[in-house]
């Protein structure tokens, strides 16, 4: 690019191209950079990319579209819970890579796995695709494109790459075989990774695919995110590749310095340098790290905003021959030697061992502009601020950056402006060229590259509107382009051609200042006739012209005209001017002007001193936060020929001119005030320079100024250096109150609000950021800003302007941003709603942290007279109805008046005695006392009433051919076989079924197995009708039916509150809700459930009387205490502790089955390895089973097997590269004799059962008769050990012994156990007509060491009585139960004698048609030589509290939330189960998080959890920042189901490569819904026999399974089912397979 011709009014826009995609309606946008090629016809082109997916190949001279094609839909940023950063779709976001060997244009796409724009969306179906396409004709190369879905991370299998949650953003790298991309995330939101995936380019086969966040990072541990800003992955072009990344959470290098050479598996914050193997993978070799990168990650400050950038040779300086510049969000410019980065905290005092250090005023998304000509600069891009330009200098082999001068303009206020550019003509100093393009003001911009006096000069600059942020322009032959976001692509250059060649440039050499070098003859040849009319210089005056004939002078086409110029230079170094000749032609098509360019060199004989800049200074400094302070530097130029030196050096810190004091010089070094000078020189050599060293470290916070007054032989010069420095700043959010007159500030606990908002009117309010601090503070920033603009609902921000990334407010300073609330047009009558909106906003204000800020407002209707008694209409609006459907659907009209309205028709309605009210024509009001039989979509409702045009009062219909009314019902009224209820009630059954209650989900299964699809028609009475035949019917999730002839283990009674969902046929009744079902039975049966307890469940005929007692007896000769720390069990179930094992190199020991979870516990491994000989479990997470051990595997001494369970803080999970090895016990089998004798009106029963607690066997009995019309039931049990290491304990949910009257026939066997506690609850079901039952409780205790017993508590209601005793363990506890229950037609009693140290007993009476209350009694006798142990609650919970935890960022429990101004321990428990999430954490007194793990440095043991509960005083619902943590101990991981009704599991199958879908008759999708069970119902009524579940929320159905598809490992199959959480539902080109039976 000539400079002459680009400052000149000939360079403009030459051509606008209007790109044609228009996918829903929005223009395209683009944001890789344009590729620009000269194919193999000779013509070049220009290759775009777009949001949408679509490519386009364009002319690039003349900006015509030549070939076009779409890739695939775009992904919708609707699916990203408001990252609105590009919006609103994504899809090749990266710039791409051509090969000019092949012709091959290499890119990548995010779209959907769906390619129907109906179909399935959501990030789990996203997908990231990587294509090459032949640049001729836009087809696709063979083997491409390539889906990345489920690429496992080769140095972390724990990480696989999820498409909808990743974004490519950085452009592509092509190295020989391959090709490179990163990977970064979306408003570092979901759990993501930094990627970098290589392919190679003509096979598509991954040769790479690392994780930044990698070995040893757990897989949910997020961060380290490659994205640049849309700059590059860098390459020297020697097998080596670097990159920045941004912030994570890993932080493994927290304050302990590493050396550059020893990389981090997580590379957090780091650039990085990368070898580039010959198999095409990658391996870190070194990198650096900020020394405050756990500050930078806690304020959102990417060290990874801009590209790290390879500097050409020129910047080589001494040893140090290559240099790398990256500037991050922090504003810090970093100058790194790339044979040597530095590291972490390598530096003097910990800092950073880096070649140099620049602390730019506010962030930089910019990659440096680089110009290596006339000494070298780099520009730096800086957020609201100028360019900054800084010059290289080597001296005595230090090299160093100076900033000397900064553009005239600012950037641009909000992200952002683009990458530094730089051009020159044919290398040629003086034709440098810097091009800045950004979002406001002149978005194109083009200085030369050289400053004068401190600043840049602009030449030219353009309006650009839409201007795609952080783009650069991008350069063809004599074209610039620019891409926008408003679906044009520009192209600038020169539209004429030169009538005159006149082959400069002409260099005049180097000449003495104020001297006349000799005069050099310019000749020019016309390329056409030309008249020239005359010639003057451009620019500067060191050239003069002379001896050229009077003007116009006429030149011929191929004759040449001369003239003389010559070179009189007034100042020093390289000057070029332009000798601009004027002309006419008469062919069209030409210029006005011809530029001929002069250069020359100036030099002076003299010394001549110079300084650059004249001014350093130092802004925003945080006292004390850096030992040694800060620095710059400033060059000391000789610009003179002679030899220079400085003869004295003087400080003032008054004024430039004094007073001034001399300094003394001690290691070349000087003080004067807070700074310090380093690195001055006696003397500079002819034409040479200086670089000088300034810190900043002032001891208290202030504004200083120090004048630097530096005298030599080559002049004086005065060097001016302020610095400003203070506290931290201090930040204050506040937001306005609803009418707009006060302030409420920020709680990150509570939303702000908007208050209630009318329909069809809006309310701004305005939110408030104030810098706090005093003074003396540092200005605050906004570090990260992503407002609710451009999102979907109610609430949004009014631009992306106010309050944006780099928002700077200095002490005592505010700055607002507009937020509304805009509710749409509605019906008078309708129930209020609320809309929702959240802003992220992260500050420079360290205590402040990631917020992500809520919003609120309750949107609301007119409501008419009459009133109830809450002011709410009662007539309320029901809808849009159908009229003449047939005749009449209201049958009385009460009057026709042109003013009429919605409120007069109601109240006339309700005067007259109607439930129902119409309006219908504008004008007519109509009653009557039943509802129309047919809603329809209120579109056909389209009239104004007559005497309120915001109303709406009947209509003809969106087709204007219909009649319709607006129907509003009085919720008081009943009619005949009409009721208009308030609100849902629970149905108390129908079709023979009795309501039994609201119960959960089954763990690990539905409670309910058989699926009944009634969809949007279900109701009870339907959902009844279904389940004829079976004895269970449910209702779920509104829409679900399930049938069963018993309820699965683990569904247990909820809170009736908890089914909350109306059936979607019947709104007046409730049909469960998120894994709540409501239960309905064949009359009225108790429903069964397994136990976790020894229990006695007995069940009675309307005429026969039961009894039954338990008796239980365990003795111990010692007790073993709880664990105080970590051991290895020597036994874990069936399996014997072996020893710690190595894993073979290159293999694994055990190769069965595996497990990986952030809840590992040794019986977690050991249940998954059951039936296989071995099992071992490493890293604290893995396991991992096998029937033999791999050659290799040795045992382990050195200690590795340390590793803490991360499901069980006192079990140890072997260690890195170390399994805890468990081999399987040969044992004798068990057995176990139970007889039975029953008679059809009574029953007797009896049973003992006894066992030895030692380790190799145990025995047991029972028995069971009957004789007698009167029965009795009995079961004893007695246990004795001694051993003084008993077997292990037997937990409450281990072992069960029961016994029940029934007619069945005998049968026999025998088992064994051991026992030291056992619990279970005492219940008797209700009838018909019982309202309360009974119990009574006495216990005893002796000891002659320690004992005690007492009742912990007694509770009796409705339906159940329990009582528990608390014991410390003894040689010798005795106590005792009764419990009983009477009717008038069935009795039953239970007497239990139990010795252990917690014990209770369940017993279970089936209901009678009448019952009589009782009074529940305890008593309690006891003797003891010590304190009692803590008593326990008799309501056994699975729910147990792990303690107080401290709140992190990210959150400790991230998976789930919820809050609610009536949050109790048992309402959060209950919703994180719904979601099958094991960890329940309570904050703030109301909020609810779950989990599966703390994560980030979150840790137990903490105080501060001292909050009430919302919704119960009593109760203790965490704290500030902390958490109050329940464990779900009943938690089962998913899995896939074994069977669905007469469909069984055939396992996990592989889509084919070819020939179709492995089942494709029919298919559907659920994305909230799916489960097994779903998808096995749907397929079943079809009548396929196949049923198969792919990427979570498919269903796919067929009669045979297509031969192509082929059995792959069950863990392929690892999607969770929307629908159920338990369950898995295939994976990507995965289905989970069903076949019926």
């Amino acid at each position: 690019m000539d400079p002459a011709v680009v400052g000149s009014s000939q360079f403009g826009q030459i051509f606008k191209t209007q790109l044609p995609g228009a996918y829903a309606g929005v223009p395209e946008q683009v944001f890789a950079s344009p590729l620009v090629y000269t194919s193999g016809d000779g013509v070049q082109y220009v290759y775009l990319a777009t949001q949408q997916n679509n490519i386009y190949k364009i002319n690039a001279k003349t900006g015509a579209i030549v070939l076009s094609r779409n890739l695939h839909i775009p992904f919708l940023t609707a699916d990203l819970d408001g990252c609105v950063d590009i919006n609103p779709h994504i899809g090749s976001t990266a710039t791409g890579v051509i090969d000019p060997s092949t012709g091959t244009w290499y890119l990548t796409t995010k779209t959907y796995v769906d390619q129907n724009p109906s179909g399935a969306k959501g990030r789990p179906n996203g997908r990231y695709y990587f294509h090459a396409i032949n640049v001729d004709d836009l087809s696709e190369r063979s083997n491409f494109p390539v889906d990345l879905e489920g690429t496992v991370a080769r140095n972390n299998p724990d990480r696989s790459f999820n498409g909808g949650i990743h974004h490519q953003r950085p452009a592509l790298l092509h190295q020989g075989q391959f090709i490179y991309a990163g990977f970064a995330s979306h408003c570092v939101q979901y759990n993501f990774t930094g990627w970098i995936m290589g392919w190679d380019k003509s096979t598509g086969q991954i040769v790479e695919r690392y994780a930044t966040e990698g070995q040893g990072v757990r897989n949910t541990v997020p961060g380290a995110g490659v994205w640049m800003s849309g700059g590059g992955l860098a390459s020297d072009g020697a097998g080596s590749m670097f990159f920045a990344s941004g912030n994570g959470y890993a932080s493994q290098l927290n304050g302990i310095p590493v050396s550059g050479r020893q990389p981090p598996t997580s590379l957090e914050e780091a650039a990085v340098h990368m070898t580039i193997n010959s198999d095409g993978s990658l391996t870190p070799v070194d990198f650096f790290m900020p020394w405050e990168k756990t500050q930078l990650d806690g304020a959102d400050k990417d060290l990874g905003t801009s590209p790290l950038e390879l500097l050409p040779s020129q910047f080589s300086c001494g040893d140090v021959k290559r240099i790398g510049v990256v500037t991050g969000k922090s504003g810090k410019t970093y100058w790194l030697n790339l044979d040597n980065m530095g590291g972490y905290q390598n530096g003097a005092n910990k800092l950073d061992a880096v070649l140099q250090v620049y602390q730019n005023e506010n962030s930089v998304y910019a990659g440096a502009g680089v110009y290596p000509l006339e000494g070298g600069y780099i520009y730096i891009n800086v957020i609201q601020y100028p360019t900054h330009v800084f010059k290289f200098s080597c001296d005595a082999g230090v090299p160093s950056f100076t900033k000397v001068a900064d553009s005239p303009e600012k950037n641009a206020y909000i992200l952002g402006v683009g990458h530094g550019t730089t051009t020159s003509l044919n290398d040629q100093t003086g034709t440098g060229l810097v091009w800045t393009s950004d979002v406001e003001g002149a978005n194109l911009r083009i200085y030369n590259a050289v400053p004068q006096n401190g600043k840049l000069t602009l030449i030219n600059s353009f309006n650009v509107p839409g201007t795609t942020k952080f783009s650069r322009p991008v350069f063809g032959d004599g074209r610039v382009y620019m891409i926008t976001t408003l679906g044009y692509f520009y192209g600038f250059g020169s539209p004429v051609n030169l009538p005159l060649n006149c082959s400069s440039p002409y260099d005049f050499g180097t000449v003495n200042l104020n001297a006349t070098s000799g005069y050099k003859t310019i000749q020019c040849q016309a390329n056409v006739d030309t008249q020239i009319t005359g010639v003057s210089i451009s620019g500067n005056k060191n050239f003069v012209l002379g001896n050229f004939s009077t003007f116009p002078i006429t030149v011929t086409a191929g004759k040449t005209f001369t003239f003389q110029a010559a070179f009189t230079p007034g100042q020093v170094g390289s000057l070029s001017s332009d000798a601009l000749l004027n002309t006419t032609t008469g062919a069209a098509g030409y210029s006005a002007s011809t530029p001929v360019r002069l250069k020359g060199v100036g030099q002076s004989t003299s010394a001549i001193l110079g300084l650059s800049p004249n001014t350093v200074s130092f802004d925003g400094v945080i006292t004390g936060q850096q030992a040694g302070g800060v620095s710059q530097s400033v060059i000391l130029l000789n610009l003179g020929n002679a030899n220079l030196t400085i003869t004295a050096l003087q400080c003032s810190t008054s004024s430039e001119t004094g007073p001034f004091t001399d300094m003394a010089l001690s290691n070349s070094s000087a003080t004067c005030g807070p700074f310090t000078f380093s690195k001055i020189p006696t003397g500079i050599s002819g034409n040479s320079q200086a670089t000088v060293n300034v810190a900043f470290d002032p001891a208290t916070s202030g504004n200083y100024a120090a004048f630097l007054n530096i005298k030599s032989t080559g002049g004086t010069k005065v060097l001016d250096v302020v610095g400003v420095a203070g506290t931290y700043p201090t930040a204050l959010l506040e937001f306005q109150t609803p009418n707009g007159t006060g302030w409420v500030t920020y709680d990150n606990a509570t939303a702000f609000t908007f208050g209630d908002v009318l329909e069809n009117t809006s309310r701004n309010l305005k939110m408030r950021l104030t810098n706090m601090a005093s003074n003396s503070s540092t200005r605050l920033s906004v570090t990260v800003s992503k407002p609710p603009f451009g999102v979907a609902g109610i609430i949004g921000a009014q631009n992306q302007v106010d309050l944006a990334e780099g928002t700077i407010l200095a002490p005592g300073e505010s700055a607002t941003a507009t937020l509304y609330c805009s509710v749409p047009k509605s019906q008078v009558n309708v129930d209020p709603y609320s809309g929702s909106a959240q802003w992220t906003m992260n500050l420079g204000d360290p205590n402040f942290g990631k917020q992500h800020i809520q919003f609120a407002c309750n949107a609301v209707s007119e409501q008419t007279a009459p009133l109830l008694a809450n002011n709410t209409a009662r007539y309320r609006y029901k809808g849009c109805f159908k009229e003449n459907n047939p005749g009449r659907q209201l049958k009385t009209q009460i009057y026709g008046s042109s003013s009429n309205t919605n409120a007069m028709c109601i109240q006339a309605c309700y005067n007259a005695g109607y439930g129902f009210a119409g309006t219908q024509y504008l004008t007519e009001c109509w009653c009557g006392p039943s509802l129309p039989t047919l809603q329809v979509d209120d579109a056909n409702c389209n009239y104004a009433c007559g005497g309120d045009v915001n109303q709406y009062c009947g209509g003809n219909g969106i087709d204007y051919a219909g009649s319709y009314i607006s129907l509003f019902a009085d919720s008081n009224y009943t009619a005949p076989g009409v009721v208009v209820p308030s609100a849902p009630v629970v149905n108390p059954g129908m079709n023979g079924f009795s309501y039994l209650g609201c119960y959960t989900e089954a763990t690990g299964m539905r409670a309910l197995s058989v699926a009944k699809g009634l969809g949007s028609a279900n109701s009870i009475a339907n959902c009844t009708a279904a389940c004829q035949g079976y004895t269970y019917a449910g209702v779920e999730y509104g829409q679900e039916c399930y049938c069963g002839n018993t309820l699965n283990t683990g569904s247990v009674a909820a809170l009736a509150a908890d089914c909350s969902m109306t059936c979607a046929g019947n709104a007046s009744e409730y049909c469960g809700a998120g894994n709540r079902l409501n239960v309905y039975t064949i009359g009225n049966l108790t429903a069964s459930t397994s136990t976790t307890s020894v229990a006695v469940s007995t069940s009675a005929s309307a005429s026969a009387s039961t009894s039954a007692s338990v008796s239980v007896s365990a003795t111990s000769s010692s007790a073993s205490p709880a664990p105080t720390g970590p051991v290895t069990p020597s036994t874990i179930g069936n399996y014997s502790y072996v020893d710690c094992h190595t894993e073979p190199n290159g293999a694994r020991a055990l190769t069965g089955k595996t497990l990986a979870t952030d809840d590992m516990t040794l019986d977690k491994c050991a249940a998954t390895c059951a039936g296989f000989t071995y099992f071992g479990v490493e890293y604290a997470r893995e396991c991992y089973c096998g029937n033999a051990l791999t050659a290799g595997s040795v045992t382990a001494t050195d200690g590795r097997c340390s590793m803490v369970c991360m499901g069980d803080k006192y079990q140890i999970c072997g260690g890195p590269v170390g399994l805890s090895l468990y081999v399987l016990n040969i044992t004798t089998p068990s057995s176990t004799s139970i007889s039975v004798s029953t008679s059809a009106v009574s029953s007797s029963a009896s049973a003992s059962q006894s066992a030895s607690a030692s380790s190799s066997s145990a025995s047991s009995s029972a028995s069971a008769s009957s004789s007698s019309s009167s029965s009795s039931s009995s079961v004893s049990a007695s246990a004795s050990s001694s051993s003084s290491a008993a077997a292990p304990s037997l937990s409450s949910s281990s072992a069960s012994a029961s016994a029940s009257s029934a007619s069945a026939p005998a049968s026999s066997s025998s088992n064994s156990f051991s026992a030291t506690s056992s619990s279970a609850s005492s219940s008797v079901a209700p009838s018909s007509s019982s309202s309360s039952s009974s119990a009574s409780a006495s216990a005893s205790s002796s000891s002659s060491l320690v004992s005690s017993s007492a009742p912990a508590s007694t509770s009796v209601g409705s339906s159940s009585a329990s009582a528990s005793y608390a014991s410390a363990p003894s040689s010798s506890v005795s106590s005792s139960t009764m419990v009983s229950s009477s009717s008038s037609k069935a009795s039953s009693s239970a007497s239990v004698t139990i010795s252990s140290t917690s014990i209770s007993v369940s017993s279970s009476v089936a209901p009678s048609s009448s019952s009589s209350s009782s009074v529940a009694s305890s008593s309690t006798s006891s003797s003891s030589s010590s304190s009692a142990a803590p008593s326990a609650s008799a309501s056994s919970t699975p729910w147990q509290y792990l303690g107080c935890a401290n709140e992190t960022n990210p959150r400790a429990l991230s998976l789930a939330a919820t809050a609610s101004s009536t949050m109790t321990i048992q309402t959060c428990q209950a919703f994180c189960l719904s979601k099958n999430l094991p960890l329940a954490g309570l904050e703030y007194g109301r909020e609810c998080y779950c989990g599966t793990a703390l994560q980030s440095y979150s840790a137990l043991g903490f105080s501060g959890c001292n909050m009430a509960c919302a919704g119960s005083s009593k109760d203790i619902c965490g704290g500030s920042s902390r958490l109050s943590v329940y464990n779900y101990t009943s938690y089962v991981a998913p899995q896939l189901v074994a069977s669905v009704g007469t469909y069984k599991l055939q396992g996990c199958y592989s889509e084919p490569t070819s020939n179709g879908r492995a089942l494709g008759a029919y298919s559907f999708t659920n994305s909230t819904g799916m489960t097994a069970e779903w998808c096995v119902s749907g397929c079943q009524l079809k009548g396929y026999a196949y049923a198969g579940m792919e990427y979570g929320s498919e269903c796919w159905c067929d009669k045979s399974l297509n031969a192509g598809s082929t059995k792959v490992a069950d863990s392929d199959c690892s999607m969770l089912c929307p629908g159920n959480q338990r369950e898995y539902c295939g994976a990507g080109s995965r289905l989970a397979l069903y076949k019926a039976t």
